[in-house]
């Protein structure tokens, strides 16, 4: 058989790889490469990403609507969903309100700002089961559903805050599924790039989850039609700075999707 030769032994005075006094150094170089370190914080995402100066909480809903109930769904918001938005009796507001024309086909998308934060939403949703009103619309609009779900959200403090603005515009919601434990860097990357994506007034709003699908991140864009998007997105690229912003955010992403939408004649984003 093959006889085992110690690496080292007591009376060579060579150092291999075995050896006591270089292995602490080599076992940390080895760490290095594969574990990340990371400082202890106290603070959580909402209150390092979210803004200081409101405390509101955004709601983002999509409904998938049958096909054949499109436009009936659409009058029937129409009919209901500015009567909860003007009714100083709810703490709420209609941010925008959508169909989508590119991506998932016959969905419409709802996005509202409650002031006030979580005590506000439990507000509304306590006086809204006491509104007969809404109850039969929610009752006939469930008949016209295929599937719906919603997010919680909260606002970036680096983007602009979404204010009603006048018409015609497309507009674009890019939703963005992140690797766990990447917030803060997206935030810390973003909070630069915004920058880049000023010039011609198309950012609406920027949000990041805080229930339902989480480590969420919506971009909210503006255009004038499908060709100004084209060209406003290309200009960025020509901007020092911009290439390499996207080339650390893209490894952050496990998903992303674009929807081009239309806003109902309700909507305040118009």
């Amino acid at each position: 058989g093959v006889s085992s030769v110690p690496v080292t032994s007591p009376g060579c005075p060579c150092r291999g790889l075995g050896s006591s006094a270089h292995r602490p150094r080599e076992d940390s170089w080895l760490k290095s490469l594969f574990v990340r370190k990371v400082d202890p914080r106290k603070d959580a995402h909402s209150n390092l990403l979210a803004k200081r100066e409101t405390s509101s909480l955004y709601k983002l809903q999509f409904h998938n609507v049958k096909p054949e109930c499109l436009e009936a769904y659409n009058k029937l918001c129409q009919e209901v969903l500015p009567k909860i938005h003007e009714e100083k009796h709810y703490p709420c507001a209609l941010v925008g309100t959508w169909n989508t024309w590119y991506g998932e086909q016959d969905q419409a998308v709802h996005l509202w700002r409650y002031e006030g934060g979580y005590p506000a939403l439990n507000e509304v949703m306590s006086k809204l089961r006491q509104n007969k009103e809404f109850i039969e619309f929610r009752k006939e609009r469930g008949n016209m559903l295929l599937s719906r779900k919603n997010q919680l959200l909260l606002e970036f403090s680096f983007w602009n805050e979404p204010v009603p603005r006048d018409g015609p515009n497309i507009y674009e919601l890019r939703s963005y599924q992140l690797r766990p434990g990447t917030m803060i860097e997206w935030g810390n990357y973003w909070a630069r790039a915004i920058r880049f994506r000023q010039d011609n007034n198309e950012a609406v709003g920027g949000f990041f989850s805080q229930i339902g699908q989480l480590y969420m991140v919506h971009h909210l864009w503006a255009y004038k039609d499908l060709q100004t998007r084209e060209d406003i997105r290309n200009a960025a690229w020509h901007k020092p700075g911009w290439d390499e912003l996207v080339y650390y955010t893209v490894p952050l992403i496990q998903e992303m999707e674009s929807r081009i939408m239309i806003p109902l004649k309700i909507s305040p984003l118009q």
